[in-house]
């Protein structure tokens, strides 16, 4: 019998991604979608354990202040639940622990390097040794973008995708390692899920504006070893049907979206029991 899916996406503190991101998880056949506010965490309210799937969308978590979901991460790493007293961070390394599946998108995403759950070497959570930071360009970045796709990645999200066309939008989207030995880990383990490309989803570029924002190596997503935990800059959620496309009327484009498969992947890992 298959598992009833049920996905939990995280809002609140400046998050403005959250009804997009929970609309691609239905339409991925997510059994149960619930938009949760961080708060309700806090007070118990709701639990992740109860959750298979957790997003961390995109937004300007407490305004950015001290850098993009910096105070975010800090929250969730020294807050306690009221009613339990547990720190908050701690049903965050229980649901990893229990093999379920994060993904968290451009805010989302910069939240994970910064609590540390990417890119977890070595199985090594909330510990940082990555970040993404202000982009070379000097400005907020809204465009759109190429993708290419490493297959040979453990990311359970891109499997079968040979490259996508999404959007960014961020002013601090350039990832860096704390050292370059992290960043060739991250190449010889394959966690370098997807990086920024030209219209052929060709060689991985560090030209302006197809990488729109200067990361090294041209990294736009990375995942941890189990492939469970995905983060990435461009929006997959803000692609999901062919009228999302800027070209749209002047382009003969499938029905769905390139970034729907992105969820349908993770929600169809879950329903055949894989964890």
């Amino acid at each position: 019998m298959a598992k009833i899916v049920k996905t939990i996406v995280i809002t609140g503190k400046g998050t403005n991604c959250e009804m997009e991101m929970a609309h691609a998880c239905r339409l991925a056949g997510s059994d149960v979608v619930d938009i949760v506010n961080i708060s309700e965490l806090l007070y118990g309210e709701k639990r992740l354990a109860d959750y298979h799937f957790l997003n961390l969308p995109g937004g300007f978590l407490d305004g950015d202040d001290l850098g993009s979901a910096k105070a975010g991460a800090h929250r969730i790493m020294h807050a306690r639940v009221a009613v339990t007293g547990e720190p908050l961070y701690e049903q965050f390394s229980r649901f990893i622990q229990d093999g379920k599946l994060i993904l968290g998108v451009c805010n989302g995403f910069q939240l994970m390097v910064k609590l540390g759950i990417l890119p977890g070497l070595k199985g090594e959570y909330f510990k940082q040794t990555t970040t993404l930071t202000f982009n070379d360009s000097g400005r907020f970045e809204d465009r759109w973008v190429y993708l290419k796709v490493n297959d040979r990645s453990p990311c359970i999200y891109t499997k079968g995708i040979r490259g996508a066309y999404l959007p960014v939008r961020h002013g601090e989207g350039k990832f860096i390692t704390k050292n370059d030995t992290i960043m060739k880990q991250l190449h010889r383990k394959n966690l370098v899920a997807v990086q920024y490309c030209g219209s052929g989803y060709s060689e991985p570029t560090m030209e302006y504006p197809l990488n729109p924002n200067g990361a090294y190596d041209a990294v736009a997503g990375i995942c941890d070893e189990t492939g469970r935990l995905f983060g990435l800059m461009p929006h997959p959620e803000a692609y999901t049907h062919r009228t999302n496309h800027p070209r749209w009327t002047r382009e003969d484009l499938p029905e769905e979206g390139m970034g729907l498969a992105i969820f349908k992947n993770a929600v169809n890992f879950i329903r055949n029991g894989n964890f």
